[in-house]
């Protein structure tokens, strides 16, 4: 069994309302409360960094599985939203709904676009960000598949 480790260095000078830092591999990044939940809104915040950790390693795992299935595209671009409800001053992330847009070559047949619907709703259940959050956050997949006219 292979096991992967990541180190993270954090920083957080003050209370509440301050702004920190941290730095893990390539990401190295200001960190605060967002404004949203009435906070500084410096660097990023723990909720874009969920959203973010989720979508790309859906887009990821979806890229590898259109690599594998020789299934060819134009383009692989995706909308994803974070849905943070606060009830009774508890602060809960309820949902991330991943939106991808899918162009496969002006070739496609319908198979293909069959096979990428499939592979959208197989990289959401593969995806080991996915499987962490699994059963605490609700995912949801909007998937549009097009082919290309050029």
């Amino acid at each position: 069994m292979a096991e992967h480790h990541f180190h993270l260095q954090a920083n957080w000078p003050g209370l509440r309302n301050d702004v920190g830092d941290i730095s893990v591999g390539n990401l190295i990044t200001k960190v605060s409360i967002p404004p949203e939940m009435d906070g500084p809104g410096i660097g990023t915040n723990p909720d874009e960094m969920l959203l973010g950790a989720a979508a790309t390693c859906y887009i990821i795992t979806l890229a590898a599985m259109m690599e594998r299935s020789h299934l060819e595209k134009e383009a692989l671009t995706m909308e994803s939203e974070g849905i943070v409800d606060v009830t009774n001053a508890i602060i809960t992330y309820k949902k991330i709904i991943h939106r991808p847009f899918i162009l496969l070559k002006k070739d496609a047949t319908d198979l293909d676009i069959q096979l990428a619907q499939r592979l959208a709703e197989k990289a959401e259940k593969s995806c080991m960000i996915s499987r962490a959050i699994q059963g605490n956050v609700e995912i949801e997949l909007q998937a549009f598949i097009n082919i290309s006219t050029n």
